[in-house]
């Protein structure tokens, strides 16, 4: 297999631009560098795309090393040959290769292998070639031997019959042909077993649905209630359907052999046959769930990460509680606490009034703009309590509500302990919940991924693969948005390309040490830090009210030479850049051509765009044209919802079948894919990702089971 072919059929990418991405991966290169910095070789292909075709690369590299340890361990028992290497060459994936491979793969004690001891092949041999017509007693008399174990003609019939058997399981092609039927013609079948949690799965109490059209959210939540023993699964089709195929392949019009070979075959697909396909059929059906479910935690991370921060605002974190009562920290512009304490206006204290009098007290010393409410237990009452408090406050404070999933493992994390050393872990807590309004990016990267609470069965994933995504993920979002070098934390300097846990250290050392950073050649003095290093991370890393305005930018270092050269062509200095006074240099390199300037500064057309973009807007944070959080001063409850009712949501969740909306009350409502516009959609992200402000219409409210129907259909 020619990978860099493949790769650039599959992607639909010019072969030298596959060439160049792959050497670029292969010399250490990171994503994030490649896709910000090397558009030119790679036909400004973005983050995505890379690492989709780095993930297919290296499952191409792994499909060839198992070919040719394949084809090694064949050659060593001496059993190669021309076919199998043309079956090999073809093979496409590891199912298939493993498939070719079966045959020759030492085994476990078996049925065949013991009559195969028993010196049974050869009369399995004439069997299976269907040719012979005399006496079939008497051909199977000729293996009797006792010492060996075959007493009887039917001992070596039947001996010969497993030899068969486990070769028709093992043959590659048909093992190929009847799995696509299954994939075609199968169901999944469910029975609900007795059991104290059977109630969530009821719908599966006799459930069967086609393989082919069932979603991936439906194939974890039967893995789920199949994990956790309250529904049985099974795999189910017309056997007539696959033994039709076998005999098609295997079966002759001999009656000397045809009842034997239809009963071998027969047993070859109840015993072997179909118990590994229905295996392989439900891992196969698991893999792409898995696959597809992290894709959502991909799709709705990305947009969370990068919501737009509410900066210069004094925030109050409000980490609601019942009987340890409600943790509460403010923090400064810089999201350094100014102050803690606890206040218990929710049950069973209910100290409503002294509660109010302290946050009062608190919000006019800290003159707090916002107060941040977490979303979790008793986060209704804290909400409702927070609406009246503001009734009272003559300075203007509103309120939004925070997902504060995963805030507790910040907590009590070994990071959140470094950080808040002196604090209880719940003050942490309300700390991170007060930042995540002020900072989302900086505060999310501290928590593991997979607790931040966006996607759907995350706990059922290959954690492995979940983490991969979800980091890579991470880092585009922090490389897209580019880290303070004098003010970040080490946990975000971490996901800076280029960058690791021992060099982010080395850098917040130095610079606590020796000196804040005044341009970013400086990072060449930070031990560990090299010119490779130093290439991939420099770029992402700002530095306000340094030597160099352009070190506030993404301009990269290695272009600033070509910076210097354009400005210089069109009268400009510096000065001009940091003063927003170069306006004008879009419409000048359009007249004068942008090939015939990026030529003459000695970048390409797509580094030239990207320079004039930071150049017009030294300084700035893409997050700022993300939509801005909700801020409330009154709240709702389900009770006060009425169908009809037209409301402003924020898209907190979207999965495969519709996406969940905060409207405001302790519940968040659902948009099923059907009901969220007139036009065919086949996945609600194509319209919908986290963060969104939408405006919704309440179809239904089922008060007793707490759920709450919304549409967007309808309205503008």
């Amino acid at each position: 297999m020619n990978i860099n072919e493949t790769l650039s059929k599959e992607f639909d990418v010019r072969l030298d631009r596959v060439e160049n991405i792959i050497k670029m991966i292969d010399e250490g290169d990171t994503i994030p560098f490649i896709a910000r910095y090397r558009k030119e070789l790679t036909g400004s292909l973005d983050d995505q795309i890379l690492r989709e075709m780095n993930d297919r690369l290296n499952y191409l590299r792994n499909l060839e090393k198992r070919k040719t340890e394949v084809e090694n361990s064949i050659k060593e028992q001496e059993k190669w040959s021309d076919e199998l290497e043309q079956k090999l060459n073809d093979a496409k994936t590891l199912t298939e290769v493993e498939d070719i491979y079966r045959p020759y793969k030492p085994k476990r004690k078996t049925r065949a292998s013991v009559a195969i001891a028993k010196g049974l092949e050869p009369l399995a041999d004439i069997l299976i070639k269907q040719e012979f017509d005399g006496d079939i007693n008497l051909l199977c008399s000729n293996y009797i031997n006792e010492e060996k174990g075959v007493k009887t003609v039917e001992d070596a019939l039947n001996g010969a019959k497993d030899i068969i058997a486990e070769r028709i399981s093992d043959d590659s092609e048909l093992r190929k042909i009847l799995r696509e039927l299954l994939q075609e013609k199968a169901n999944i079948k469910t029975e609900l077993l007795d059991n104290e949690k059977n109630k969530t799965y009821e719908m599966y109490r006799d459930y069967t649905e086609p393989v082919a059209k069932m979603p991936s959210h439906r194939i974890l939540a039967i893995n789920r209630g199949e994990k956790e023993d309250c529904i049985k699964v099974s795999v189910v089709i017309d056997d007539k359907l696959p033994l039709k195929k076998i005999e098609k392949e295997y079966l002759k019009d001999n009656p000397t052999t045809y009842d034997i070979m239809k009963s071998t075959i027969l047993d070859s697909y109840d015993r072997l046959l179909f118990p590994s396909l229905e295996r392989e059929l439900r891992t196969t059906l698991t893999d792409r769930a898995n696959e597809q479910a992290i894709k959502m935690f991909d799709i709705n991370l990305r947009p969370l990460l990068l919501q737009a921060p509410l900066k210069n605002n004094v925030i109050m974190g409000f980490d609601p509680g019942y009987r340890m009562g409600c943790k509460i920290a403010v923090i400064d512009q810089k999201g350094d606490v100014l102050d803690t304490t606890v206040v218990y206006p929710t049950p069973p204290q209910s100290k409503t009034e002294e509660s109010m009098e302290i946050l009062t007290k608190l919000i006019n010393k800290d003159k707090v703009d916002i107060i941040a409410i977490g979303n979790g237990t008793a986060s209704k009452e804290s909400e409702i309590f927070v609406a009246e408090l503001l009734k009272h406050i003559k300075r203007p404070v509103s309120y939004a509500m925070v997902n504060e999933a995963g805030a507790s493992v910040y907590s009590a994390s070994k990071l959140g302990a470094k950080e808040f050393p002196d604090f209880d872990v719940n003050l942490r807590s309300a700390v991170s919940i007060a930042r995540r309004l002020q900072d989302p990016l900086s505060e999310l990267i501290k928590i593991d991924v997979k607790s931040i609470g966006v996607g759907q069965y995350q706990h059922d994933m290959p954690q492995a693969r979940l983490t991969e995504v979800l980091t890579g993920v991470v880092e585009d979002c922090v490389n897209s948005v580019g880290v303070d070098l004098n003010t970040a934390s080490p946990r975000l300097l971490e996901f800076v390309s280029g960058l690791n846990s021992k060099t982010a250290q080395n850098i917040v050392k130095y610079r606590k040490e020796i000196i804040h950073f005044q341009n970013r050649e400086q990072l060449l003095k930070v031990s560990g830090l090299g010119r490779k290093a130093f290439e991939q991370c420099a770029g992402f890393l700002r530095i306000t009210d340094g030597d160099n305005v352009l070190d506030n930018t993404a301009v990269h270092p290695e272009s600033y030479d070509s910076v210097e050269k354009l400005l210089t062509h069109y009268n400009f200095t510096s000065d001009d850049v940091k003063n927003g006074n170069i306006n004008d240099i879009r419409d000048m390199i359009k007249a004068e051509g942008e090939e015939k300037v990026a030529s003459l500064i000695g970048v390409g057309v797509p580094t030239l765009k990207d320079i004039v973009e930071e150049l017009l807007k030294p300084g700035r944070d893409i997050r700022e044209s993300m939509p801005k959080p909700v801020l409330r001063s009154d709240i709702l409850s389900l009770q006060d919802l009425k169908e009809g009712m037209i409301l402003t949501g924020t898209v907190r969740n979207v999965i495969d079948f519709g996406a969940f909306v905060d409207i405001g009350v302790h519940q968040d409502g659902l948009v099923h894919i059907s009901q969220i516009c007139d036009k065919y959609i086949k996945h609600p992200s194509e319209v919908l990702k986290v963060g969104d402000i939408i405006t919704v219409k309440v179809l239904g409210i089922d008060v007793e089971k707490k759920r709450i129907s919304l549409t967007m259909k309808g309205l503008e």
